[in-house]
């Protein structure tokens, strides 16, 4: 056949007229003119992207008759076998069909003799991955110390399945996928020297099916010159393609932030019946959403969205019209459901069913109003409380709590006989103190006594972990000790009184006296404030700001605190 696809037409001859591989086609310009060459050379990166283009066009580089030149000529006869593939100095090899030990073992016997031509023999070797483990290692001594006559040119899409050893001996550049722009505008190149009229939209549509990949875009240009001809209309090209129009990626989305579930289904309908490939749909739709997502931050938005300045312009525009926080929520739903839809027998009722109950799902509230809102909740919470635990002291004992002298031989207290001033409590004729917090010098007293104690009477100390310092005066100090015969009675007898009382005067200094009354166990307390604790807690969990803090955040609750 005579007929060349654009492909191999149009194919780069020289490391200037590759597109954008700068980085890459630089290194060796400068490499070459420095006499830096290395002997094995590993060129990486997704399909179409130019690496065994690059490789011809250094082989051409080191072989042509003026070289080695960072220009090969593209003239002389090396140049022109290297370019049609014929040349017997320049050896390409597929590495899915000859992968076998033995024909690398061929390959390491035939590395020894002298190039026919040329200055130097050069193996291209295109999918170096899929060479066999036994091949690997059957290369690895030549790789490393080969003639100085040979050069080995790697190109491979999954540098990862290469052995680390091979790696290790490669000098590797990394190409990369090529921008929408660099795309059209090579192909527009291209059609004007076709004589063939196209739109700037056609182009953006072909390049956004290419994916980064400038092979795939002029096979796709290619099929659709053979059918339209010297002129091409946008609505042929989608229908040639198959492509959904952009503008129902548009259209469908605007539906989606209008939560009209109607026009949803009307598009996915219209696509359908049209014969797209619905995962192809939602991953189109899918991309639009992140980069909604993208244009609503409002931030180098031109560099992270690969789309033409015109679109980029209608996209702002339809991010504007949503909070970024319902934009990735939206975005957040249609990813955990890509799955699903993509492994679906039915794509189409996997879609349906996902966009019916996104559009169901309550909205996200804004983050500074949830956390303004929880933190109202927990000032409430706070506020509450104090009220309720009065409340359910009191109705559990029918009253205040009665206070109740333990034995004659504690120190006697001030006069009881006379009436309970306002703000106190009047316990069967006795005048007790309210509840109150000590403060830090109290505290401070009541630790020293516990460790002193400790050290002279370890049993005692026991009994007072269970009791609590009640008040302290120049003259009195009171302990609160529990309603417990056992802890009543350790702290009457007569040494431990003496000894209580030595301590406290040690402490705090002067003739104190001490002076037991009767409580509560503080464990009872200690229990008591653990299950209104845990009520609290349990409610703070059943608030719907809770849950809508923990769906938003995608979170977990680790742990709940009562301030």
């Amino acid at each position: 056949m005579s007929y060349l696809v654009l492909a191999r037409k149009y194919r780069p001859q020289t490391f200037d007229e590759v597109v954008e591989q700068d980085h890459i086609t630089r290194t060796l310009t400068n490499a070459i003119a420095s006499d830096r060459v290395a002997h094995a050379i590993l060129f990486s990166g997704p399909r179409g992207t130019g690496k065994t283009t690059v490789a011809r066009i250094l082989a051409k580089a080191m072989n042509c008759e003026k070289g080695p030149t960072p220009i090969p000529c593209n003239q002389c006869r090396s140049c022109r076998e290297i370019t049609s593939g014929f040349s017997t100095d320049v050896y390409e090899i597929d590495g899915a069909s000859n992968n076998s030990v033995d024909q690398i073992r061929e390959l390491r016997e035939n590395v020894k003799y002298m190039p026919a031509r040329s200055a130097y023999k050069i193996y291209i070797i295109d999918e170096v991955h899929m060479l066999s483990t036994p091949a690997f290692n059957a290369l690895l001594k030549t790789l490393e110390e080969p003639p100085e006559h040979v050069m080995f040119l790697f190109a491979t899409t999954e540098p990862h399945k290469i052995p680390i050893t091979i790696l290790s001996r490669c000098q590797r550049h990394d190409f990369r996928r090529i921008s929408l722009d660099a795309i059209a505008r090579h192909m527009a190149a291209i059609c004007s020297r076709q004589n063939v009229e196209i739109s700037d939209e056609s182009l953006g549509l072909i390049a956004r099916e290419a994916g980064g990949s400038m092979r795939d875009a002029l096979s796709l240009l290619d099929q659709v010159m053979s059918c339209s001809g010297d002129k091409i209309d946008t609505m042929q090209l989608l229908d040639i393609l198959g492509i959904v129009d952009r503008k129902v990626i548009y259209d469908l989305a605007e539906a989606i932030l209008d939560a009209d579930v109607a026009v949803v289904l009307d598009v996915l309908d219209d696509v359908y019946d049209h014969g797209h490939d619905m995962k192809k749909l939602y991953a189109d739709l899918l991309e639009h959403f992140r980069n909604l997502v993208v244009a609503a931050m409002g931030k180098k938005v031109d560099k992270l969205v690969d789309l033409p300045a015109g679109e980029i312009e209608q996209l702002t525009a339809q991010a504007a019209k949503a909070s970024p926080e319902i934009l990735g929520q939206i975005f957040d739903i249609l990813f955990k459901q890509a799955t699903a839809i993509r492994m679906s027998p039915q794509p189409r009722l996997a879609i349906e069913i996902a966009f019916i109950r996104m559009l169901q799902a309550k909205p996200a509230l804004p983050i500074d109003v949830l956390i303004e809102k929880l933190e109202a909740l927990r000032g409430e919470t706070v506020d509450r409380e104090p009220s309720r635990r009065s409340n359910r002291r009191n109705e559990s004992t029918g009253g205040p709590r009665q206070e109740v002298p333990l034995s004659s031989k504690a120190s006697p207290g001030p006069d009881d006989s006379q009436m309970a001033p306002r703000g106190h409590r009047a316990t069967g004729g006795k005048i007790a103190e309210p509840d109150r917090v000590l403060s830090g010098g109290e505290k401070d007293i009541w630790q020293k006594i516990k460790a002193i104690i400790s050290q002279k009477n370890p049993s005692l100390a026991v009994s007072l972990d269970h009791c609590r310092l009640k008040e302290v005066t120049p003259d009195i100090l009171t302990i609160e000790v529990p309603a417990n015969g056992f802890y009543a009675a350790m702290m009457q007898r007569d040494k431990n009184m003496e000894l209580m009382c030595k301590v406290c005067q040690q402490v705090c200094g002067g003739a104190l006296k001490v002076r037991l009354s009767s409580g509560d166990d503080p464990g009872t307390d200690n229990l008591k404030k653990k299950k209104q604790a845990n009520r609290l807690k349990q409610k703070a969990l059943d608030h719907p700001l809770v849950a809508d803090a923990i769906e938003i955040f995608d979170g977990k609750i680790v742990d709940v605190k009562i301030l």
